[in-house]
């Protein structure tokens, strides 16, 4: 439980919180009764993923909770107590998808099955750069005879997905697997391939999914080597050789991914390592509190969230039937959150 003491001190050094947000964003402190099904939540298992990213979050104000979190405390307590809940962006819907750790069949060395290579960046190209595009990459053979490949694979829609999700395995032909993380991008914006096959009349918007557009491109090879060149944005990947095999990829903070409570947002609304409980609706409705642990090209606004569904096929089925609305609210140190709420920035 907490103690009187140490509730004290955590209090007195949450007074130097702030906001990070432009002050025309709209923003409303709610109540935890508020959050439908917070009673029932599993806090305990929030506060572990909260407790093993805490050390990295951006703030004085964060340091004394994660000292308390450690600390023995009453997960639903320590939330209730030092935390208010946020709701940021108004109450237009929240938007919810779904992303996994693709895991791929491969080699390190090409062959007449293993054909599709896997790229680390290029020396020359500089973060935020905007470098030559996928359709120039791809059919211009720049990438070529560089020695940058990591390993080949069997499929390009593969490599495809896996740039999309920013990091997956490799497995080879020893059993044995070889991690990828995100290491830079071309520099442009990325275009949803989905949203596309809607647009030309292909599918009907609730019809499309990963697995969905994944079956058309290999029907169609040609039409579908056009349609993923529709993304111009091109993935590189780096390997990671310190993260054990039963953990989660590497996240933005440079931290293992927990699935079904690690979530992907907009840096320039929520701090990354903050708990965000999320109410998503759809075929499988969630009632949860996540963590903050990730961000992504696609990932844009107060109101939207990318749930990561763990690694492998099974993780990504699941994760490709999420496009579903909802409700997501941060939970703040209390004082930066009704700094926030009162317009201030920090």
């Amino acid at each position: 439980m907490i103690r009187g003491l140490r509730t004290a001190a955590v209090l007195a050094a949450l007074t130097a919180g702030g906001s990070q947000m432009a002050a025309a964003t709209p923003v409303e402190i709610v109540r935890f009764s508020d959050l439908h099904g917070w009673a029932d939540a599993d806090h305990a298992a929030a506060l572990s993923v909260f407790t093993a990213s805490c050390d990295a979050i951006d703030g004085p104000e964060w340091a004394p909770l994660c000292a308390l979190a450690r600390d023995g405390t009453d997960a639903r307590q320590f939330f209730e107590l030092f935390f208010r809940p946020v709701l940021i962006g108004g109450p237009a819907p929240a938007l919810f998808t779904g992303y996994y750790e693709p895991e791929l069949r491969g080699a390190r060395k090409p062959d007449e099955t293993f054909r599709y290579p896997i790229y680390r960046k290029p020396p020359e190209l500089d973060a935020g750069e905007k470098w030559h595009s996928r359709a120039q990459i791809e059919t211009r053979g720049i990438l070529q005879d560089r020695n940058l490949e990591i390993a080949w694979v069997d499929d390009p829609v593969d490599v495809f997905f896996l740039q999309i999700q920013g990091s997956g395995r490799v497995r080879l032909r020893d059993g044995s697997a070889l991690r990828l993380g995100y290491a830079g991008a071309n520099g442009h914006e990325y275009r949803s391939i989905g949203e596309e096959l809607v647009r030309r009349g292909v599918y009907d918007r609730h019809q499309v999914s990963a697995q969905v557009i994944a079956n058309w491109v290999r029907r169609n090879p040609e039409a579908g080597r056009e349609l993923l060149h529709h993304n111009p944005s091109y993935v590189f990947f780096r390997e990671i050789d310190h993260v054990p095999p039963d953990k989660g990829p590497l996240g933005a903070m440079n931290l293992s991914l927990t699935a079904g409570r690690s979530i992907a947002v907009d840096p320039e609304y929520i701090p990354l390592g903050a708990p965000v409980w999320i109410e998503k609706g759809g075929r499988t409705p969630m009632r949860r509190l996540m963590v903050a642990q990730d961000t992504g090209s696609a990932i844009k606004g107060p109101r939207r969230a990318d749930i990561f569904f763990g690694t492998g096929a099974a993780a990504g089925r699941r994760a490709g039937h999420v496009r579903d609305a909802g409700r997501m609210i941060v939970l703040l140190p209390i004082e930066r959150a009704f700094a926030m709420a009162a317009g201030g920035r920090s």
